[in-house]
């Protein structure tokens, strides 16, 4: 697998200190963008959390999810999470090594007292020290928050005093991506109020290993009940014990709401869902990948849009207009850009290759942040779509009335086209996964073709 390499400078390690005036948390950054362009080490906020106790436990939470691997426990894990000010909210998430679970803790602005955050994305210092800190951290007491160094302790320190560099492989880049595609399809499926949800969760299996396996929930009264396939309005919990790290903020839960698509693309399949236990003034929400043998990368959701014509032009555009928004309307962009609201979207999922949109269900919003991969990054290594160029570049593929063929080496696969628009496809890959894990790579390649982009096998 081809990794990249993450080096993170932090002037110096994140850490809970106590003065007389009460405990603080200094979250030190590392790198990162703001509206006036790349900062080395830059400050988002400086004022106090409304509710300590909480928002210590929820962001061990999502430093639990950066240095696990539910799927191969034995690999080390240590991507330092991300956070994102949007002018009235600040963004925590993390994911884990294996790319199967996505940790976001929103701390909203009933959560903060202070100035408003600012704007712009950064990676945060997470060292055992910290964490120990932040376990310490009771509910009576103040506990001010900074989140990058202010003006001052930039000119009297000398420089990077730690520097951390770790492999960034493309999974992780690819599985920002995807979830954010998979959630944006997302509907409220239950929602339980705190001492259901806490019993809920408590009875839930801490450790899988062979024995994980994917179940499916369905809304009963004010609870969730298991059942073992997936009956009418059920939810899937994929690898049950990888919602392990909600249980840190189980005492503070004020209710759990689970979000999942309305259907599955394939009928009976298991699909990814969401967690999301609400805390005072906070949301800390755990996404699931479908398996938990299998990462976020290789479900395809993005596809469709980034072979869709002109969608890097329009890319470019959208992303002109965004401005850290913690909530991106599709309509008020099209109405900026002149482009149409399915255009907007499908740059949208394009900038989110890129780690430049995110998705939350609670608000059934995007939003937008900016991580350091290149836009082009998740498109030059997908196999599918790199195979779907090069086969039209080629001539493979010969259109006609409702049926396309694809000529592979020295066998033809047919694409047609339903009643409803949606293609479907003779390959292996379609018959076993029929849809469910994206595109295959002929149906990309009868979509570029009538797109009139042959010549596109870069």
């Amino acid at each position: 697998m081809t990794q990249a390499v993450q080096t993170y400078a932090y002037l110096r390690p994140s850490a809970v200190h106590e003065n007389t005036a009460g405990r603080a948390l200094a979250l030190e950054t590392s790198g990162g963008a703001g509206p006036l362009g790349a900062t080395a080490n830059p400050q988002f906020f400086s004022g106090f959390l409304t509710s300590p106790a909480a928002a210590a436990a929820a962001l061990l939470a999502v430093a639990d999810v950066a240095a696990a691997r539910y799927c191969q426990p034995q690999l080390r894990a240590s991507l330092d999470p991300v956070v994102t000010a949007g002018g009235d909210r600040l963004r925590f998430e993390s994911f884990s090594g294996c790319c199967g679970v996505h940790a976001r803790l929103d701390v909203l602005p009933d959560g903060l007292d202070g100035a408003d955050p600012g704007h712009g994305t950064t990676n945060v210092d997470v060292n055992n020290p910290l964490r120990e800190g932040l376990s310490r951290i009771g509910a009576g007491e103040p506990l001010h928050l900074a989140v990058g160094p202010d003006a001052l302790e930039v000119t009297t320190l000398d420089g990077p005093m730690v520097e951390k560099k770790v492999p960034l492989p493309e999974r992780w880049v690819r599985g920002f991506a995807e979830t954010q595609v998979l959630t944006a399809g997302f509907d409220l499926r239950a929602e339980l109020p705190a001492a259901e949800a806490v019993r809920f969760l408590r009875a839930l299996p801490r450790t899988g290993g062979r024995g994980s396996t994917t179940g499916w929930v369905v809304p009963a009264g004010r609870t969730l009940r298991p059942t073992g396939r997936p009956v009418p309005g059920a939810v899937c919990l994929p690898g049950p014990e990888r919602l392990v790290a909600l249980q840190r903020v189980l005492r503070h839960a004020l209710a759990l709401r689970v979000y999942g698509p309305a259907a599955a693309a394939v009928p009976g399949a298991p699909t990814a869902s969401a967690w999301e236990v609400v805390l005072p003034g906070m949301r800390l929400t755990l996404t699931l990948s479908p398996d938990a043998s299998r990462g976020f990368s290789g479900e395809g959701g993005v596809l469709t849009a980034l072979a869709a014509e002109g969608s890097a032009e329009d890319a470019e555009l959208i992303a002109t207009l965004l401005a850290w928004e913690p909530r991106i309307d599709p309509a008020e962009l099209a109405a900026q850009s002149g482009l149409t609201v399915e255009r907007v979207r499908a740059a949208l999922t394009r900038l989110g290759t890129a780690g430049q949109i995110g998705y939350d269900p609670a608000d059934a919003a995007h939003f937008h942040r900016v991580l350091p991969y290149d836009a082009g990054r998740a498109e030059a290594h997908n196999p599918r779509l790199r195979a779907a160029r090069a086969l039209a570049a080629a001539g493979a593929v010969r259109l006609g009335d409702g049926l396309a063929e694809v000529t592979v080496d020295d066998h033809v696969q047919r694409v047609r086209t339903g009643a409803d628009g949606r293609l479907g496809c003779t390959c292996l890959w379609w018959a076993k996964y029929r849809g469910g894990r994206g595109p295959c790579k002929h149906v990309l390649a009868v979509g570029l073709v009538r797109a009139g982009q042959p010549e596109a096998a870069r």
